[in-house]
């Protein structure tokens, strides 16, 4: 079995938090605290533009001693963005997240975006997934 981010995304559910990259970034601190996410995607005249996160708050922002109300997003995001697919297992986005070095992958199904998944669902998902592993094992040896 197999878990796929559509599975994950099927019991967390599809919301995305987004911010327009002309936000600042006290807006955006704002929005990630009070929907309690670590990452918004950036959005441009309605498209996908960049990620901004924790890490690129204490990163861009506070080491290089900028203004969280002065300083727009589009300055400090990052805009490189990894993603995922609704059909990929949990095994091959824990490949891409460790291998790009990100936290989080919105979820998209061609254009389409579904969703995000952060590492935190990945291991999660990747934890549930062995656990019944291992009581099917266990009943198996059981009940042989």
């Amino acid at each position: 079995m197999n878990k796929t981010v559509r599975d994950i995304l099927r019991s967390k559910g599809p919301e995305v938090f987004s911010i327009d990259a002309e936000a600042t970034v006290f807006e955006a601190l704002e929005m990630m605290a009070d929907k309690n996410v670590g990452a918004l995607l950036v959005t441009k005249n309605g498209k996908c533009a960049g990620m901004f996160s924790e890490r690129d708050y204490a990163r861009r922002v506070i080491l290089r001693g900028l203004s969280s109300p002065k300083t727009k997003i589009a300055e400090v995001m990052t805009d490189t963005i990894c993603f995922a697919r609704p059909d990929q297992t949990v095994e091959e986005c824990m490949a891409l997240i460790t291998e790009k070095r990100c936290r989080h992958l919105p979820v998209f199904d061609g254009d389409s975006l579904v969703g995000m998944v952060s590492i935190g669902d990945l291991v999660k998902a990747s934890i549930a997934e062995k656990e019944f592993m291992i009581n099917q094992l266990e009943n198996y040896i059981r009940h042989g």
